[in-house]
């Protein structure tokens, strides 16, 4: 089994095309686990401790053609810049240079001023303050419905969750919901604002986001199915 030069290099599994597999060793692991990232497609072990490298990477390799064809099944990575399309609250964008200092967005364009190299970094600041503005203002109206205030909003870049709310009432949401549509982002907020009455996903939960937003199954099931169509649009660094 080759790896290549490094420590923490990954190893790859011989075959066409060859898998590279990044090794991860877990305390808290019961048993092996390979997963592919939504975002990157990047294959991670996870071992045991306990369980020899070797036995994890024999597990690796007779799940060889599973990950190719997970790796495949994966959305194309979209560099955004000047030329690409870019979903607004569902709808696609058209990425366009455009005049002036601002960001314009109408008729599903998004005129971008300025140097094309940095357009993508100027997108992603653009999304994220107006993911803000509309997270916040559903968050205020589901807190303001529900009578529990929250503590404040964070965003970030989340792989694993679109929202999360901690027992210090911080409201935490994935800034790129704001390419989903508007009922998606909606209901995520619902779903985390119900949290502020239930830290929990029980029955009295899920009533209480059906009560806040209405009949979630089909947003729900949005996210579900295409929600890591989101991870793959790249803003540069």
């Amino acid at each position: 089994m080759p790896k290549q030069k490094g420590d923490n290099a990954p190893h790859v599994l011989a075959g066409d095309p060859p898998v590279e597999v990044h090794l991860r060793r877990s305390a808290q692991a019961r048993r092996l686990s390979l997963r592919v990232s939504g975002l990157d497609a990047k294959v991670t072990l996870t071992l045991p401790n306990g369980v020899a490298e070797r036995q994890g990477l024999a597990f690796a390799a007779e799940k060889a053609e599973w990950l190719r064809r997970q790796i495949a099944s994966r959305p194309e990575v979209v560099d955004v810049g000047i030329g690409c399309e870019l979903p607004i609250y569902g709808l696609p964008h058209q990425v366009l240079a455009g005049q002036g200092r601002r960001i314009v967005v109408r008729d599903q364009q998004i005129l971008v001023p300025g140097n094309p190299e940095t357009a993508g970094r100027r997108l992603a600041a653009f999304l994220k303050a107006l993911a803000r503005e509309q997270l916040a203002a559903a968050s205020d109206r589901y807190a303001a419905d529900l009578k529990r205030p929250y503590s404040r909003i964070s965003l970030r870049d989340t792989r694993s969750r679109w929202g999360s709310c901690s027992s210090a009432g911080v409201l935490m949401y994935s800034w790129r919901l704001v390419m989903a549509p508007m009922e998606v982002l909606e209901y995520v907020a619902a779903h985390e604002v119900a949290h502020l009455r239930h830290m929990d996903h029980s029955a009295a939960f899920w009533r209480q986001v059906e009560e806040l937003y209405g009949d979630y199954s089909a947003a729900r099931g949005w996210l579900r199915e295409n929600g890591s169509e989101l991870h793959r649009y790249r803003f540069g660094n």
